[in-house]
């Protein structure tokens, strides 16, 4: 049984809430990445955590994994059409952070 989620902040808390799977969003923002693209680009995510992250963002239908039929196979992975749709969503904290670190370095005591 689907757990329904009351509140839709619950919702995208769910989706993608965890230490990494923003990083792993506005990573994918610009283009198709490999999974040692994104070890380079988060480089305090553990492969464990970062391959978890990956196949939540990929069941939640966020991202979209394409895998080739080379030896050794190559796995890219990229924002799925409906992932686009978050985009204003990181667009917004990444304001948001953007702000707070200002708001920080101007007054560290707040």
């Amino acid at each position: 049984m689907i757990h329904q989620r009351k509140c839709p902040i619950e919702t995208v808390i769910h989706v993608i809430g965890g230490k990494w799977k923003s990083m792993i969003l506005w990573n994918l923002t610009e283009s198709t990445k490999r999974f040692g693209d994104l070890e380079k680009l988060i480089p305090d995510a553990s492969q464990k955590m970062l391959a978890q992250h990956l196949r939540e963002l990929e069941q939640e239908g966020v991202i979209e994994r394409t895998v080739y039929p080379t030896i050794p196979p190559k796995v890219e992975y990229s924002l799925s059409e409906y992932g686009r749709t978050l985009l204003p969503v990181t667009e917004m904290m990444c304001a948001w952070g953007d702000n707070h670190n200002e708001r920080k370095r101007e007054d560290p005591a707040s």
